[in-house]
């Protein structure tokens, strides 16, 4: 169909005025270029379900977009489960409580039992209501931590863990069957849940936490987003009542005004909660993404409080786990440290490697804990069997107060776990592209053309994980392996337009700390800055 002749289409069957007006000031201003790029094919529902920029047409965030999805899903819930019931929560994104409600209307018109949360609610929370209430499925409305002009749509299965293939095709097949949105039957009679789902969360959470002290100073920030009630709860159910908040970005706001990316891995993005922990002095530093999926851990040093990267984290809250004897899997994903698998192998536990993205860790049979560098943790798969920043700030916030009442701190014990298994140093070099076409040119010559050396250091292997690799599904991305131990990840980033390479340096056990933290991460940078320049992107 002509763009022309498909814009006019959207506008007829539209329901939200904002959208519609867009769209008819595209056209009679004459703007062909923007009318084609909106028109130029759909935003594709995948493993992450669906996540873009807010506004009018198929390749963008709007009602008649997650019309298409709530009826595509209705429609494979019919087809495969008895009786289909969902469970639909939302943050506080521009548009995301209109999204989820348009999604419980559709929903419950097409036969499946629409359970609605009644508030804004960290993501964590909708995926424990799954298996709470016994749903066949569950949505969240998020676009967790991009930027502000964007929202998401993200889908659970009974399991409380993501989708993954070949489920996400079939939906995505359900979805492209359905027509016109404005024929699509709605129900308001949809059930509107009480407090006590989000309740019985806080409970499970703070149940978690074992005995022992509580005396810890917290600088707390939940960035903008949801999180920052839940925290607060969960922090007083523990027993931690020492959190500080960064008062500027204690409530929710969908413009995120003192960040430019509401993610705690963006540079400037902790600089306000940095400063209350030195203004109270604190132990650590917490901080939620939007949704309160992620979670971020700073610590105080003699040079003042600084972050930790999320290998770090995830290594911390797996010796937790390991030395108070959790029996199970320890899984992280393909791109994360290597380390979990020595600490597992220490404690005689199973180690698993995933693909990159908590969806394939959430199906790692056993699980005990899973966790991925992104700052994304699971310390509870009772819970869910996804990301949770709540549980995994508790049980910091836990082992931090254990170690203060010995004198000792996090990084005290990082230093013990590098002594035993040697020091991982791990960097990443991220670039975000206008140009989507920059990424499939450096993955190609990654392939075709790998560099010999990178920072002096022979490279003696490259695995392209589209052929898999070691028995994993299939992804695009590239291993290389560097004499020493040393390893590089490269792969397109599944929810931005960015290019992530991930790289690790390991130094041998034994070796002086001061002298092995300062090889490794000389190699890690070293490694960056050169694979930077071969692919051009200096």
């Amino acid at each position: 169909m002509d763009p022309l002749d498909a814009a006019r289409d959207w506008i007829s069957q539209d329901p939200d005025p904002q959208t519609r007006d867009e769209l008819t000031t595209l056209i009679d201003t004459g703007d062909g270029a923007e009318i084609a790029a909106r028109f130029a094919g759909r935003l594709q529902f995948g493993t992450a379900g669906l996540r873009g920029e807010l506004g009018a047409g198929p390749m963008r965030m709007n009602r008649v977009t997650v019309a298409r999805a709530a009826a595509g899903l209705a429609r494979h819930l019919l087809d495969t489960a008895p009786e289909p019931s969902v469970v639909i929560g939302y943050d506080a994104r521009t548009n995301s409580d209109v999204f989820a409600r348009d999604t419980a209307e559709i929903m419950q018109a097409m036969g499946v039992r629409a359970l609605l949360l009644p508030e804004y609610l960290p993501t964590p929370v909708l995926a424990f209501a799954i298996g709470h209430l016994g749903a066949s499925a569950g949505v969240m409305v998020t676009a967790s931590h991009n930027p502000p002009r964007d929202n998401g749509y993200k889908v659970y299965l009974a399991d409380t863990s993501q989708i993954v293939p070949p489920v996400d095709g079939q939906i995505a097949a359900c979805i492209d069957a359905v027509g016109r949105v404005d024929e699509l039957g709605r129900d308001t009679g949809y059930t509107v849940l009480g407090p006590e789902v989000a309740e019985a969360y806080l409970d499970a959470v703070a149940a978690l936490v074992p005995d022992g002290p509580r005396e810890l100073v917290v600088a707390y920030t939940p960035m903008h987003g949801v999180g920052g009630h839940s925290m607060a709860q969960v922090a007083e159910r523990s027993g931690f009542a020492d959190l500080h908040v960064v008062e500027a970005q204690a409530h929710p706001d969908p413009a995120f005004p003192t960040v430019a990316f509401p993610n705690p891995e963006e540079p400037g993005a902790m600089d306000l909660a940095l400063e209350l922990a030195a203004s109270v002095d604190a132990d650590v530093v917490i901080a939620n993404d939007p949704d309160a999926d992620r979670c971020a851990v700073g610590v105080r040093t003699e040079g003042g409080h600084r972050m930790l990267t999320g290998d770090q984290v995830g290594a911390l809250l797996a010796e937790s786990l390991l030395s108070r004897g959790v029996e199970g899997t320890y899984a992280c994903s393909i791109v994360s440290s290597d380390l979990l698998g020595r600490q597992a192998a220490a404690h005689q536990q199973p180690w698993q490697q995933t693909l990159t993205g908590f969806k394939w860790i959430g199906k790692v049979e056993g699980l005990v804990f899973g966790y991925e560098e992104a700052l994304g943790y699971c310390v509870a798969p009772h819970i869910a069997r996804d990301k949770d920043g709540m549980s995994a700030a508790v049980l910091i916030m836990a082992l931090a107060a254990s170690l203060k009442a010995e004198g000792r701190t996090l990084l005290d014990l990082l230093d013990d776990i590098y002594r035993r298994h040697g020091w991982h140093a791990t960097g990443q070099l991220a670039v975000r592209v206008d140009d989507l076409s920059i990424i499939a040119t450096a993955m190609e010559r990654l392939r075709t053309d790998p560099p010999a050396t990178l920072a002096g250091v022979a490279v003696t292997s490259l695995d392209d994980l589209e052929l898999g690799y070691q028995g994993l599904p299939p992804t695009d991305g590239v291993r290389l392996g560097l004499d020493g131990g040393s390893r590089i990840i490269c792969r397109p980033s599944g929810t931005e337009p960015k290019l992530k390479c991930y790289v690790e340096a390991v130094t041998a056990v034994g070796d002086s700390l001061e002298e092995a933290r300062e090889t490794a991460a000389a190699t890690v940078d070293a490694i960056i800055a050169d694979l930077s320049a071969y692919l051009g992107l200096v």
